[in-house]
């Protein structure tokens, strides 16, 4: 199938749509939060927590009633898994076998019998299966050792270790203190042992390219925070990987107008993008998108796709800051219209809106601010 070619409405309105932003808050329901995170893989975990954690803030902006269905996903259900995706990430459970080499690398990494933890692990094992799911803080070990992310208790190690070769599944957080215990303890024998259904790196990269097309829908082959997390699948890697996906006809090539390079979509994506293209005009309704929604992954592509230049200032120095520590963007119909920075009010804990800053095409008439459950703060 030879390539394709968009306006830029249509490539804005078929992310919007592939990304469950349009029609606004057609998903409802714990069946609304599995059918959007299936369709694009995962989506991202952050500590930080302003108003919401990054995923709440992600679901609010889509399913209607959004409300704790994601932590009884997570940690009643079992429909969903804390992982390693886009870095740290929530998936669906059933992906559980596709990231089976990446266990296996961190057992070959951290699982020797040279390795600091190993003197531990009989301990911790026999601690996990006498008093039921822990953290660190419930085991000694204070010993420090260096650790991929600065020096770390031995305790806090080994239990990552063995969360990350998937011997540990997080049981649940208190706030963002990982609970672990033992993955066969929750998830299904025939999932824990099945075997990984991709034979060959070369298999493993064509299934994690597509996967990370989908998490946005729309993408183009450039170096960016969107390829961001797939170990081992660097640049040359990825662009083979799309290359062979194109001659199987599982990923198109597409042309819009006004940007440079192509764009890729897979093709089981079809069913969405062909209504788009005949779609008219409906009822716009404003939507708050969180730090590391998937639709801004790639800041680069949604600048050049929205005209929206955002970056998220929490890393940078107050005085080099040009708007603030947390800002979210605010979606109306098929255009970023604002940003603000939001906080709490220390006493009563509601939603404060310390600054507000229109985008500089776009001239308010009135303002009605309305939300029947503002911000999720579990």
């Amino acid at each position: 199938m030879k390539s394709l070619s968009l306006t830029l409405p249509q490539a804005r309105r078929f992310l919007l749509t592939h990304q469950g932003l349009w029609p606004p808050h057609a998903l409802t329901g714990k069946s609304g939060v599995l059918d959007y995170i299936r369709r694009v893989g995962c989506i991202q975990f952050d500590p930080l927590n302003i108003v919401g954690h990054n995923p709440e803030l992600v679901l609010q902006a889509r399913v209607a009633d959004f409300s704790s269905q994601l932590q009884e996903l997570l940690y009643q259900d079992r429909a969903l898994l804390d992982g390693w995706d886009k870095m740290r990430a929530i998936y669906p459970v059933e992906d559980w076998p596709y990231f089976g080499r990446l266990r296996d690398a961190a057992r070959q990494q951290f699982g020797d019998d040279a390795h600091p933890i190993a003197s531990v692990l009989p301990q911790v094992r026999a601690a996990l299966q006498a008093r039921g799911p822990l953290s660190s803080i419930d085991l000694g070990f204070d010993r420090t050792i260096d650790w991929p992310w600065g020096p770390a208790r031995l305790a806090r190690a080994a239990l990552e270790s063995m969360y990350n070769w998937g011997e540990l599944i997080v049981h649940h957080k208190v706030h963002t203190r990982k609970v672990y215990d033992f993955a066969r303890h929750h998830l299904p024998e025939t999932l824990l042992s099945a075997p990984d259904p991709n034979p060959t790196e070369e298999a493993f990269h064509d299934w994690y390219v597509l996967r990370r097309l989908g998490g946005i829908g729309l993408m183009w082959d450039r170096s960016g925070d969107a390829w961001l997390g797939m170990r081992g699948i660097k640049s040359p890697a990825r662009q083979a990987a799309l290359g062979r996906l194109i001659q199987a006809g599982q990923v198109l090539e597409m042309h819009v107008k006004g940007i440079a390079r192509p764009l890729y979509m897979r093709r089981a994506d079809m069913p969405t993008f062909q209504p788009v293209l005949e779609a008219s005009d409906g009822p716009s309704r404003a939507a708050i998108l969180a730090p590391l929604d998937n639709l801004i992954w790639d800041r680069r592509f949604v600048e050049a796709l929205f005209g929206f230049s955002y970056v998220w200032e929490v890393y940078k120095p107050a005085d080099e800051r040009r708007y603030g520590y947390y800002v979210l963007p605010i979606l109306y119909g098929d255009r970023f219209v604002a940003r603000f920075e939001p906080g709490r009010d220390k006493k009563s804990g509601a939603l404060v809106i310390k600054q507000w800053w229109w985008e500089p095409d776009v001239t308010p008439t009135s303002i009605v601010i309305y939300t029947k459950q503002p911000f999720n703060n579990s």
